[in-house]
């Protein structure tokens, strides 16, 4: 841990700093995270300046936040207090950030500190602050700005000592434009600002972050050592618009399925797929990582392996009782182009019903890759 005469800007190199933050808990081995990383030590180091750290839903901003209090040379031995801003209800809010007297509302049986006053001298984390109840924000500004607050029912102001670190999961300018969110604490808040970048804006930290899940399960579900090549090919596709949150649930699913061997495979995340909640992106993914494994086992070539699955995709429509004319309308292409590309697969027309439906021929059985006779 850095002592309080460290310089502010970080003399190390990328290996050590990253060591450092993955100590505290903040885990990246993405090369294009090494500038924020050094923003991030020296932002530690200014002790009393307003911290924003902007960032995605999931994308670990409470475990930077966190890792910078640690790093706090003033700071860092005192009390780290969170509020979620996003969960404050506005009947309660003053109560919950500056304290209440006893008796100064219905329930209020007895004295009570506020956040505020839990975090003097150290660090108070406003998470989702984009999310604070616009009534509140003008008082949590007069405090900030006077660095004292009164309890409510009180008579008497109480000072504080606390560095502010906010969060949020939106750029607050837009909002501050919409009226949403008070220009002058957006100004009070912003001094310094991170912006912490998606998971798939970092695909570099998959591996690190998968086995640091995996690690902090191990308690329950057995150890994991290692990550599959092609588990780590495919998650570079996957869109994880849950961010490092979407991550750290499928690893927790992944090890519940897992019934042998101490490495993550594709296997085992294509069996941990929620499928009820699967995007269309899951779905294609998924689709295509099963292509490339029987391409890879079969010697087949790209163009019969898109043969192969445009066929069964058609048999599929058709197997679900689809018309030429609905299944044309949702793959986005004309009737008579369905006729023609339903020829060229080898799949005939059945005899005439009400509503035309096909079938596939007995070219159906044949394997993948296997030449076909034209119809």
């Amino acid at each position: 841990m850095p002592d309080a005469t460290a310089q502010h800007n970080w003399v190390g190199s990328d290996a050590e700093l990253q060591r450092l933050f993955w100590g505290l808990g903040f885990v990246t081995a993405d090369g294009g995270m090494i500038p924020l990383l050094r923003r991030s030590w020296r932002a530690a180091q200014v002790s009393d300046a307003p911290l924003l750290i902007e960032g995605e839903t999931g994308s670990g901003k409470q475990a930077l936040a966190d890792a910078i209090y640690h790093l706090d040379p003033k700071r860092g031995r005192n009390p780290f207090v969170t509020l979620h801003c996003g969960a404050l209800q506005e009947s309660l809010a003053e109560s919950e950030l500056f304290g209440h007297e006893k008796g100064a509302f219905s329930g209020a049986v007895s004295n009570r500190k506020g956040l505020f006053q839990a975090a003097h001298r150290g660090t108070l984390f406003l998470d989702d602050v984009n999310d604070l109840p616009l009534p509140l924000q003008p008082k949590l500004l007069d405090a900030l700005q006077r660095g004292r607050v009164r309890a409510v029912g009180s008579d008497c102001e109480t000072p504080f000592d606390v560095r502010v670190i906010a969060a949020c999961n939106q750029p607050l300018q837009p909002l501050v434009r919409d009226g949403r969110f008070r220009a002058d604490l957006y100004y009070r808040l912003d001094v310094i600002r991170l912006a912490l970048p998606p998971l798939r804006d970092r695909r570099g930290d998959i591996p690190a972050l998968m086995l640091m899940f995996a690690k902090r399960y191990e308690a329950f579900y057995g150890p994991i050592d290692s990550a599959d090549q092609d588990l780590i090919r495919h998650l570079t596709c996957h869109p994880f618009a849950g961010n490092v949150r979407e991550l750290q649930h499928a690893v927790q699913r992944m090890l519940f399925a897992k019934t042998e061997g101490q490495s993550l495979t594709l296997n085992d995340w294509i069996r941990q797929a929620p499928t009820a909640d699967s995007t269309p992106e899951d779905d294609l993914a998924h689709a295509a990582a099963r292509l490339w494994r029987a391409i890879d086992h079969h010697g087949a070539s790209l163009d019969s392996a898109f043969r192969e699955v445009e066929r069964r995709l058609l048999e599929s429509a058709l197997a679900e009782g689809g018309t030429r004319r609905q299944i044309a309308i949702q793959l986005g292409m004309s009737e008579r182009n369905l006729y023609l590309k339903l020829r060229a697969l080898g799949v005939r027309e059945t005899k005439p019903g009400t509503e035309r439906k096909f079938r596939a021929s007995a070219s159906s059985s044949r394997t993948l890759g296997a030449p076909r006779q034209a119809v």
